[in-house]
């Protein structure tokens, strides 16, 4: 093969890499009313993905995972709901949206260490 060839197998896997990164992103932040931005959003939308199937899974506080099951969980700048938008119950209150996802991140973190 010669590098020219190379290089464009090399350009088209990147840009199906790209394309699948980007549907992945999309699917993780279905319940995500603030912006994620920089090279950490797909990690980040991926950590709230995963907060909510774990509080699917086990509920949260005096939440229910049946309650969380029938309304949702959507993460907004200054709280993770009960709901689909920020009017709805409080699951959890933050001053920023980096104190939020710092949360999720542990939360995902001490459910790993738990099993």
């Amino acid at each position: 093969m010669t590098t020219e060839k190379v290089l464009q197998e090399i350009e088209k896997k990147t840009s199906q890499y790209h394309k699948e990164n980007e549907l992945e992103f999309k699917r993780n932040k279905r319940n995500i009313n603030v912006i994620l931005r920089g090279y950490n959003k797909y990690y980040h939308a991926y950590q709230c993905s995963e907060f909510t199937k774990n509080i699917l899974k086990y509920g949260y506080d005096n939440i229910t995972n049946t309650e969380i099951k029938k309304h949702g969980v959507c993460f907004n700048e200054y709280s993770i709901n009960n709901g689909y938008n920020q009017y709805c119950r409080d699951i959890k209150r933050f001053n920023n949206k980096q104190e939020m996802l710092g949360f999720v991140i542990g939360y995902n973190q001490a459910v790993i260490n738990l099993k």
